[in-house]
């Protein structure tokens, strides 16, 4: 893995889960923060803020302040989407805890990690036309995003033809000052300002809502920025700190978000796959969705490896990261005259265009010199071109930055294999190029067949049209999810590669305001979440699952052109557990036909299935839980998509759809079958006479052949004139 840090000022992509938590020695004991869930006892949504913490304070042990200090051993408190606290306890505290009447369990705190312009016209979306105008451009609708602060000066935020906030807004501001586009900011893992120190914030949220600004970076990607929901209001919620993002401070701020009355809760971070009931995101996300929140959080960057999802609940859209069709080019240009091209944001336009001496950094056989890793190298690479590789856990602008410093004049970053053809354009801090794995292995090629190796980079600026977009990224993590098989993840996938938005100070030192492009599934998410908001005010009536759904049942799974499927990172047709149901389409989105409702209560009788205990859902869902024969299958809960294990007997599923295209309508299944498996529909005609009218049918899944298989894939569609709804079918062997 790389990029775990932000260097020289610029965020890169945070993808490690560090699991061990911050901790200290109380006497002879070590103190950890541990989120503790409580049972919800009848009127605790009466007790008054300080009554309902002196409730919590009778959990903690009688000494309830930390050696040398006097503060409480609580850290936050939670009334709003669960019951129960963060505080710093002893293990034999929570031992002794675990006899007191009301409590389920207590989960030691994870530190989660951030997963780290063009993209409304790539996604269709025009001014004063189509969705944006059918959703007022989001207007009124409050965006609540979870991450490093924000910089409230930014001109994205500028708060010109905004509206007042709606009435229901009920937060806070810790910032200087907060205004009609910035309504709100509270910190979590701090007293001070919810300021945006690092930039990764700033740059989320002024994706999902950023106002319309002049924008540019090092006088790339020019143009005007907007948010995918230009007029929709932002509440910042500070989470995350140097240290990482707090399991307990994230689920503090959607606690909070949900009091403040948001209508979409952004998260741009994530950990390991985890149960539901120990997960802090899949908790708040739980107690968001029933007060009607949506919730969007990005899959992570742990790809091209497979089963590698990040917040995997079915109660949460997961997106995925794929490129769009504008690239900054730079060509490396070989004594031999081969050309190979590749990327950088950076294009120094002092470099002079002749050739150089080329040297591979990892002549001498070390590990570190060929990543370029710091204290590797040492000046025989002077006044040279230098070829490091990616990855051993060195950021890519890191590398660059080892070359400078021992006076190389530039760098050619070279993918592994996993990486495959996917190349990123950073601010790198000298001429350079990164060029995918074929490429590189052609300059090493090219290095062992002469003595005199030499070569040059040619910078070409923004180019748009990229044939192959939208690409998915090889960071975005895949499936199959580990904490529910039974249900696709990702979801969706949606642009996160080379993503120009507004930053917290100038990446060149020049350009003001100031703005960067960066890649991640933190950059995919916020433009499904302004997505979210402009369907929300598009159809208020519409819930949670009803909105995912019209996204998943619309995308496209076909390049720009048209002509070929969508690839992966090797150039390969992307597959289900890569892309989920495919590139979010919001056109289409706003007018599916039909939609795969959920209500709340629907997911008990799922997590049922899944085996948790009746303590842990009645922990999750805020109410007393009794499972006894009220379970189903995954693969049976009413969602967009199907995930199947299928063995040697066949599976029958149900699903049931909604009708919210015309009133008079009848559709019809059509199937792509997945290869060795037979699909059957009941019926295979759905006749509606109104809207909001439901219908049920079946699905059989028989194998044929199958068991020899590993994966395999289809679709199921109900088509009618004007409409086609589609649902991905995986399936792998059981």
């Amino acid at each position: 893995m790389e990029n775990k840090m932000i260097f020289a000022g610029l965020a890169v992509l945070l993808i490690s889960l560090a699991s061990v938590p911050a901790s200290f020695v109380y006497g002879e004991a070590e103190l950890d923060t541990y989120i503790v869930f409580l049972q919800k006892p009848e009127g605790l949504s009466t007790l008054a803020d300080g009554d309902l913490e002196s409730w919590y304070s009778t959990f903690l042990p009688d000494t309830t302040l930390a050696s040398s200090s006097s503060t409480t051993r609580l850290v936050h408190t939670y009334r709003n989407v669960v019951t129960g606290f963060a505080a710093k306890l002893t293990k034999g505290e929570v031992k002794a805890m675990e006899k007191k009447d009301g409590f389920i369990s207590a989960q030691r705190e994870k530190m989660y990690s951030l997963h780290t312009t063009r993209t409304p016209a790539f996604l269709g979306l025009q001014l004063n036309n189509g969705l944006w105008n059918g959703s007022n451009n989001g207007k009124g609708v409050i965006i609540g995003v979870l991450d490093t602060g924000v910089t409230p000066n930014h001109p994205s935020f500028n708060d010109l033809h905004m509206p007042s906030p709606p009435a229901k807004w009920r937060g806070k501001c810790q910032l200087p000052k907060c205004n009609k586009k910035l309504i709100g900011a509270r910190n979590l893992v701090g007293d001070t300002y919810a300021t945006d120190d690092e930039g990764h914030g700033t740059h989320t949220s002024s994706t999902a809502a950023g106002s319309p600004v002049q924008a540019s970076a090092f006088g790339q990607a020019s143009g005007v920025a907007y948010g995918m929901a230009p007029l929709a209001h932002i509440a910042m919620y500070k989470v995350c700190s140097e240290e990482g993002c707090p399991g307990g401070s994230i689920l503090a701020g959607i606690d909070a978000a949900v009091a403040d009355g948001v209508d979409v809760l952004s998260l741009s971070l994530g950990g390991a796959s985890s149960r539901f009931p120990e997960d802090p995101i899949a908790v708040g996300a739980f107690g968001a969705i029933q007060k009607g929140v949506f919730v969007s959080c990005s899959a992570g960057n742990a790809g091209p490896a497979s089963a590698s999802s990040a917040n995997e609940a079915p109660w949460i859209l997961t997106v995925g990261a794929s490129t769009i069709d504008r690239k900054i080019k730079a060509t490396v240009l070989l004594g031999n005259k081969a050309g190979y091209d590749g990327q950088s944001l950076f294009q120094d336009k002092k470099f002079r265009h002749r050739l150089l001496p080329l040297v591979y950094a990892g002549a001498n056989g070390r590990a570190a010199s060929r990543f370029c890793a710091p204290g590797s190298l040492n000046k025989s690479v002077k006044g040279k071109i230098v070829l490091c590789e990616r990855g051993g856990e060195i950021a890519r602008i890191g590398k660059g930055q080892e070359v400078k410093d021992n006076g190389g004049a530039a760098m050619i970053l070279m993918n592994d294999q996993p990486n495959g053809f996917d190349t990123l354009a950073d601010a790198h801090v000298l001429p350079a190029s990164h060029v995918g794995f074929v490429a590189g292995e052609a300059i090493k090629a090219y290095l062992n067949s002469t003595k005199s190796p030499k070569a040059t980079i040619l910078f070409s600026g923004t180019i748009f049209g990229n044939p192959n977009a939208p690409q998915v990224a090889s960071f975005s993590s895949r499936g199959p999810s580990l904490a529910s098989p039974g249900i696709l993840k990702p979801d969706i996938i949606g642009p996160g590669v080379n993503i120009l938005a507004a930053w917290s100070v100038s990446v060149d030192n020049i350009t003001n305001p100031p703005f960067n492009m960066i890649s991640g599934t933190s950059m995919s998410c916020p433009h499904l979440s302004g997505i979210a908001a402009l369907l929300k005010n598009a159809h208020p009536d519409w819930s949670p699952a009803a909105i995912k759904s019209a996204m998943m049942t619309t995308t496209y799974l076909s390049n720009l052109g048209r002509t070929k499927p969508i690839l992966n990172e090797q150039l390969q047709p992307a597959n289900l557990f890569d892309m989920g149901a495919g590139h979010v389409n919001p056109v289409l989105a706003a007018d599916p036909g039909l939609v795969y409702d959920l209500q709340p209560n629907d997911y008990i009788p799922y997590l049922c299935g899944l085996g948790y205990k009746d303590s842990e859902i009645s922990g999750l869902i805020q109410r007393k839980a009794h499972c006894g024969n009220v379970t189903i299958p995954e693969a049976q809960l009413n969602y967009p998509s199907f995930s199947i294990r299928l063995g040697s007997t066949p599976l029958t599923y149900s699903r049931t759809v909604t009708n919210v295209g015309r009133a008079n309508s009848v559709y019809v299944a059509k199937v792509v079958l997945p290869r060795g498996v037979n699909v059957k529909v009941h019926p295979e005609r759905i006749v509606f006479n109104r809207l909001k009218q439901k219908a049920t049918f079946t699905v059989t899944f028989t194998s044929k052949g199958f068991s020899a298989e590993t994966y395999s894939q289809g679709f199921l569609y109900w088509l009618t004139k004007g409409y086609v709804v589609r649902s991905p079918i995986a399936v792998i062997s059981a």
